[in-house]
């Protein structure tokens, strides 16, 4: 029998790359499952270990159209078998729709914008209709990236995107139509969490656009400004002003969605009422940002400590629901 591992299930391996170094770093076993295409024997059991899900629903943007299914199924032969899995089958399922995250955060006294979920083009546009006289946007249902997040301010303009080359379908076919949220300044707020704890809140600087991936892989140049400007506001900034009091309620949404690991995106209006818009399962951090702030506060190398900690209580013996979470 083999000793057990960290399996950390992904298909981007640049979002790793950071991983790998804080496994290095504290000197803990893992090994990874890339899953792009596959065959999966479910006569075979699966190696000892903690697995960890990091599958993201912008696969299909790297050519990867499959892994979410694929992996999918290799949730369900770990479940089926008794592996401790972080962010399981019913994180992946909320990673995959907004539409799911939308109807369970509202369940939890969490606030979300006006959604309409379309399918087909005709229903978008009759749809649209509700936000005539008020500007509202366009977003994939299966999304990550900012993935078809587009503004508009009329029904005309709408359908005139439509019926050109630059729109595009969601990889599910389902089309959300959302009422948009003014902030007084242009950023929104994203607040992490590992284990289920908070780690920390960024703010995000949105001028440039909705493309917010933090991770360093996905920042072309210099993440503070473009090449050659001066700098006027970092474009993302560790924070302790935040929207605290909605902690529990993303702690409790987290447990019953069975995620360990992710992050909640949040803007704030000019009344001061915070709506969160997307939560993300495959999060990633930005080391400019967290070098700026100083301290220990690492994404990845809490992502690190707390696989550890759980490797740790699996070699022991401890049961899942007994398990305490690292400082």
């Amino acid at each position: 029998m083999s000793t057990p591992a960290i399996h950390v299930i992904h298909e981007n391996e640049q979002w790793v790359l950071p991983l790998r170094d804080a496994f290095r770093a504290l000197g803990l076993p893992w090994q990874e499952l890339f899953l792009d295409q596959g065959a999966l024997d479910l006569a075979r059991a699966p190696a000892e270990g903690v697995y960890y899900n990091r599958m993201s629903a912008s696969s299909h943007t790297r050519g990867h159209v499959y892994a979410p299914e694929h992996t999918a199924c290799v949730l369900a032969w770990l479940e089926a078998h008794g592996r401790r899995v972080l962010n399981g089958t019913r994180a992946l399922r909320i990673e995959l729709s907004k539409v799911a995250q939308y109807a369970s955060l509202e369940t939890f006294g969490v606030r979300t914008p006006r959604t309409i979920a379309c399918v087909g083009e005709e229903a978008l546009l009759e749809a649209a209709r509700a936000f005539e006289g008020a500007p509202f946007i366009t977003k994939h249902n299966r999304a990550g990236k900012g993935l078809g997040v587009r503004l508009f301010r009329s029904c005309e303009a709408l359908r005139e995107h439509v019926a050109s080359p630059a729109y595009e379908r969601s990889r599910d076919g389902v089309m959300l139509l959302q009422e948009y949220v003014q902030a007084p300044e242009p950023c929104i707020t994203r607040v992490e969490l590992v284990g289920r704890e908070l780690l920390y809140a960024v703010r995000v600087d949105t001028s440039e656009g909705f493309e917010l991936c933090p991770a360093d892989a996905c920042n072309v140049g210099d993440a503070f400004c473009p090449v050659g400007e001066t700098p006027a506001r970092a474009k993302f900034e560790i924070v302790d002003d935040f929207e605290r009091a909605l902690v529990p309620r993303w702690q409790r949404f987290m447990e019953a969605h069975d995620i360990h690991i992710g992050a909640f995106e949040y803007i704030v209006d000019a009344r001061g009422t915070a709506y969160t818009y997307d939560v993300n399962t495959n999060t990633n951090y930005n080391s400019d940002a967290e070098a700026a702030a100083g301290g220990e506060r690492r994404g990845m190398t809490a992502i690190a400590r707390y696989l550890g900690a759980e490797l740790a209580a699996l070699r022991a013996g401890a049961p899942a629901a007994s398990r305490t979470r690292p400082s």
